[in-house]
């Protein structure tokens, strides 16, 4: 009799929290209906821009503290970055870090990149919009030439994490390779097998935390480990260390705050702008040089690059920023 009452509450509370979470979506997405991952060219920078939600801009602090790549090869022109949001988020949401950063990643590598968001239920739209901009020669269909020369990188938090791995899936059923998954807190959807990553990825990574309401999913596992990396299950802490989640409103924020810290986190997203250079090829270069200089992050200066950060380099006991380059200046990930 217990037992059933303790699964009802839970069943009550987690409702109470969707339904929450529904309304401030609904509230933050009013007035927001141009994506800024579709920004034109010219506009001030996101990681300027005065009239974004500060708890929300605050998610890509120590991304935007390098400057912008001016130059990348031609081997990695046209990388398509497709980003999911989590839960009943719009993509125009501008208090999400998820549409912040596609448009980030844009301004970064300018033409070089094709980044967008999508909500977690428009996944058919996700792939259209992949396949469209695969489709080099407009002629409505792939040519074995045109999969294989896919660049393609995959984010989402919460149900847009789950959602991450089944677009993968779904590349994967027609030939198409994906250069990197990166997972924030994952959420399984039904029906889908968020934590089992399929074997046309090459890399993957799971950012997770264990406290709240809803907590992800703390490992992943690499459907054929010969031809996937899976780069980290990493654990997040927010006990010592909290974050800003000033762009939720109060019932989320009381109830469900850790699964929502873990999407602001500013070391998660520079962390994943780590990952996206080091598939670029001609940043290895600005890498490496940051790596031998690394004692010029603390004079205020601009960087090329991110600093390349791997494991417990990145992240000390506690979850408590430690950017600590690693000693390592070749990447640490296969490089094709």
């Amino acid at each position: 009799m217990r037992c059933g009452f303790e699964m009802r509450m839970q069943l009550l509370v987690a409702a109470a929290i969707c339904t929450a979470s529904w309304m401030g979506y609904a509230q933050a997405s009013t007035g927001t209906r141009q994506s800024t991952s579709e920004r034109v060219a010219g506009t001030v920078s996101v990681c300027e821009e005065m009239t974004i939600d500060r708890a929300a801009l605050q998610s890509l602090r120590l991304a935007c503290q390098y400057a912008p790549v001016h130059t990348v090869s031609s081997a990695s022109t046209h990388v398509i970055v497709i980003g999911f949001v989590g839960g009943f988020v719009k993509p125009d949401d501008l208090r999400h870090p998820e549409p912040l950063f596609a448009s980030y990643l844009n301004e970064r590598y300018g033409g070089a990149f094709h980044a967008r968001v999508f909500s977690n239920h428009d996944e058919r739209d996700a792939l259209a919009y992949t396949l469209r901009l695969l489709d080099a020669n407009r002629d409505g269909m792939l040519s074995n030439e045109e999969r294989k020369s896919a660049k393609i990188i995959i984010y989402g938090h919460s149900w847009g994490a789950s959602e991450t791995v089944a677009l993968a899936r779904k590349l994967g059923r027609l030939g198409i390779p994906v250069l990197l998954t990166i997972q924030l807190d994952i959420i399984s959807k039904p029906g889908q097998r968020p934590t089992l990553i399929p074997r046309n990825v090459a890399n993957a990574i799971n950012f997770y935390q264990s406290e709240g309401a809803f907590h992800g999913r703390p490992t992943i596992m690499a459907e054929d480990p010969a031809v996937t990396k899976i780069l980290g299950n990493i654990r997040m802490d927010y006990d010592r260390s909290p974050v800003n989640c000033g762009n939720y409103n109060w019932f989320v924020r009381s109830f469900n705050k850790p699964h929502h810290e873990i999407e602001n986190d500013p070391r998660v997203w520079v962390r994943a702008a780590s990952l996206i250079d080091a598939e670029v090829s001609e940043t290895d270069r600005a890498i490496d040089s940051f790596a031998k200089s690394r004692g010029r992050a603390a004079t205020g200066g601009r960087q090329n690059s991110p600093p390349k950060m791997i494991g417990r380099d990145f992240f000390n006991e506690g979850g408590k920023s430690a950017l600590v380059q690693s000693n390592r200046t070749k990447p640490a990930f296969p490089r094709r």
